[in-house]
């Protein structure tokens, strides 16, 4: 693997660090802003909102630049948008702050991925881009619980600042680490994107990813009543065991990244049924201690075990002009998290009790586990006879626009 992809992991390290620090450091930013803690909340909406509008957005303005100066030019918005925050002199200005910091998010993961996969080998592609996404999986382990902690002690402001300075050394890694043979401009161009982006099997591909972490984030979000309601944890205790979902999450990647390059299909749909099963079995789980951590643990190995292949997925269907597609299915990401936590939310709502949201996160799995199933069908309707492809493309295969 091209140590390049290291730069495009520190980048995707502090992505994660800065999306997710947020929900542990609320109580100080309310109490310094004289907000409410739910009018806080807000900056972790106002963050979401900027990755699923600029994700596209950004990704269809850059079309033609070089991709290398694409990815430099994000981290200088993510920096900005972090200094910004920690220099906000209040809670409005910081609201905006927090979406001009999640403007990058997406294009970056998507823009990053093309680039990762044009630099290795074919059958090395989904492995390259777990690697990237190890940044993401990581910073959940060490990024966030360090930035968490630096904020309780030295005030929420010093995490921004900290999470500014992994921006520069992004900055510094992409300029160092991926040279220009592998950064010329895409000969696509915008109108090829937005061609490939009408195709059916990528809607299907981001319907896939909509459902899928849906399931994901519809346990997730309420993770910590679980926790300490069902299972009996202390507070105190919530962090830790979050941090093993972190290392879950980690495994998971590198495994699914490791098995879709034999068969990205095949992974895909072997995630989505681990994913329905251990959420089904939460109710069970979170009744004594151990197996609610364990319950924790599976949980970040079942779901990001679909990350990467779903990346790719999105990508090889979108093979005409993939870097708008593969940003795209980074908003999914985001639309997946806001829609399953409210879909877990009216779970909680209805008094089904605190292990509910995991098993409507069941039900939407096994929903993406259909919609994976259908674009299966559609594929093979489109296949060319005699050919086996694991994924299908339908979308005449080109030269890469990136060469090795």
């Amino acid at each position: 693997m091209p140590l390049a992809l290291l730069a495009l992991a520190v980048g995707a390290f502090g992505i994660g660090t800065t999306e997710f620090v947020i929900m542990g450091l609320l109580p100080e930013v309310a109490d310094d802003l004289h907000v409410s803690i739910p009018t806080a909340g807000h900056l972790v909406s106002a963050y979401a909102l900027g990755v699923v509008i600029g994700a596209p957005l950004l990704a269809a303005v850059t079309a033609r630049l070089s991709r290398r100066t694409v990815l430099i030019g994000l981290m200088v918005l993510f920096v900005a948008g972090n200094a910004l925050s920690a220099l906000a002199p209040g809670y409005d200005s910081l609201l905006v702050a927090r979406f001009l910091s999640g403007l990058p998010h997406g294009a970056f993961f998507g823009v990053g991925a093309v680039v990762a996969t044009t630099m290795v080998a074919p059958e090395r592609k989904a492995r390259s881009v777990s690697l990237m996404f190890l940044g993401l999986t990581v910073a959940n382990i060490v990024g966030v619980p360090a930035a968490t902690l630096m904020g309780q002690h030295l005030g929420w402001r010093a995490t921004f600042l900290a999470v500014s300075v992994i921006g520069l050394a992004a900055i510094a890694s992409l300029a160092l680490l991926i040279p220009h043979d592998h950064a010329h401009a895409p000969t696509v161009g915008l109108r090829r994107e937005m061609a490939a982006l009408r195709s059916l099997p990528v809607w299907l591909a981001l319907g896939t990813t909509v459902a899928g972490f849906g399931a994901l984030f519809s346990a997730y979000s309420y993770i910590t009543p679980m926790l300490t309601d069902a299972a009996g944890f202390a507070d105190g205790s919530v962090t830790l065991l979050l941090a093993l979902f972190g290392v879950g999450a980690t495994a998971g990647n590198l495994v699914g990244g490791r098995l879709a390059d034999h068969s990205l299909r095949g992974t895909l749909f072997g995630g989505l049924v681990s994913l329905a099963a251990v959420l089904a079995l939460f109710p069970l789980l979170m009744t004594t201690e151990w197996s609610a951590a364990l319950a924790v643990v599976l949980l970040g190995v079942a779901a990001f075990v679909t990350g990467s292949p779903l990346q790719l997925m999105v990508m090889e269907k979108a093979a005409a002009g993939p870097s708008l597609a593969s940003s795209a299915n980074q908003a999914a990401f985001n639309l997946a998290n806001a829609g399953g936590a409210w879909i877990g939310g009216l779970a909680l709502a209805a008094g089904f009790g605190a292990t509910s949201p995991a098993l409507a996160g069941a039900v939407l799995a096994v929903l993406g586990l259909g919609v994976a199933a259908t674009a299966w069908s559609v594929d093979r309707r489109r296949a060319v006879p005699g050919r086996e492809r694991v994924v299908a493309a339908h979308v005449p295969e080109q030269a890469p626009a990136l060469h090795p």
